[in-house]
């Protein structure tokens, strides 16, 4: 007689994954907001659009992974922070368009299910959820054998926020003369870390718990600093200010992210001294001879977010975020663009 095949054996356990379920639920409550209308484990998440507060509302919407900074997690088999990089990356994206997220969602591909490891995960996005005043409302955990290894996982987040339609920032109004305020990163956050191992790992030939020069924690523990969550400080300051443009500074560094709310008639020009550079991107630049353009194509270099503002409100909002304990700096201007000059250039 033939031998019966089952799920668990094929590399699916849905009894772990029920358990996983169970487990994270406690969790998930902690980010409900008062429009959540059910909990998870229904077909899809139920959000009640309140529209009290705003008159004609635009939703906004972002999706993100984090990249191959799951492998430097996995390296460390630390799983309780790539979860924060994870909602970070979405949200901070729509708020540069002055949105307020709302909710969020997360999809985590694994090639088994391994409860703890999983659960870590999970206290990572709702702890970025509640930085960013988001509500975690479903999400999905699909187990693939064959597709990842048993210890491999990837992560991808949605969100969704709201931003009253006559108050979307899309950089129109920037113009010649406006101030440019940078506000710190906590590291190199969830880009460039395909450069990063390259250079360290397989060049360099170090390992996470090497000990750098410079650095206050070991490698690993440098690399894996969470995304900094930058939704509150921002919509703290659209409550009294006029910011005519905001950058998150992800993918593509300042040479890529720069131009895409600048006028193209306008040239943003950065001031490189004008605040501390982090470290960990000396070593990285050091270390692997990179140029220095091709650092501020890739990396953040210590700037995670950028407004662009009036010149007359710039010393009143850098004050702000100082309040707030937001490490701030006046970091170039907007100046008219020669013919012949690029969009972003430094000096």
């Amino acid at each position: 007689m033939d031998e019966k095949a089952s799920y668990k054996d094929a590399g699916v356990d849905i009894d772990q994954a029920n358990l996983f379920i169970t487990k994270i639920l406690p969790l998930i409550k902690q980010t409900s907001r008062k429009e959540v209308m059910n909990s998870i484990g229904g077909f899809g998440g139920l959000f009640h659009l309140d529209l009290k507060k705003i008159k004609d509302p635009v939703l906004v919407a972002s999706t993100d992974g984090v990249g191959t900074k799951i492998k430097i997690a996995q390296m460390m088999d630390k799983h309780d922070t790539v979860g924060i990089d994870l909602v970070a990356m979405s949200v901070n994206d729509i708020v540069v368009q002055g949105a307020e997220p709302l909710f969020f969602l997360d999809y985590i591909a694994i090639g088994r299910m391994d409860v703890e490891r999983n659960v870590k995960l999970i206290e990572g996005v709702v702890a970025g959820c509640q930085e960013a005043g988001c509500s975690l409302i479903g999400g999905e955990t699909a187990e693939m054998p064959g597709i990842y290894g048993e210890n491999e996982y990837d992560l991808a987040g949605f969100c969704v926020g709201v931003v009253e339609n006559g108050r979307i920032i899309d950089g129109s109004d920037i113009s010649v003369g406006d101030t440019v305020i940078g506000i710190a990163s906590n590291g190199i956050h969830s880009n460039g870390y395909s450069l990063v191992r390259n250079v360290l790992f397989e060049k360099a030939g170090l390992t996470v718990q090497d000990q750098l020069d410079g650095l206050e924690q070991s490698l690993g523990e440098e690399l894996l600093r969470p995304t900094r969550i930058y939704v509150k400080p921002v919509l703290n300051l659209l409550k009294n200010f006029s910011i005519r443009g905001i950058v998150h500074i992800t993918g593509g560094g300042f040479f890529d992210n720069i131009p895409r709310i600048v006028p193209r008639q306008c040239c943003t020009v950065i001031k490189r001294d004008s605040w501390p550079v982090p470290e960990i991107f000396r070593r990285i630049q050091e270390i692997g001879h990179v140029d220095l353009d091709e650092m501020f194509r890739v990396f953040n270099m210590g700037i995670g977010m950028m407004l662009v503002v009036s010149e007359k409100e710039a010393a009143d909002i850098l004050e702000r975020l100082n309040i707030l304990g937001e490490k701030a700096y006046m970091i170039g201007s907007i100046e008219k663009a020669a013919s012949d000059q690029p969009s972003v250039s430094f000096i």
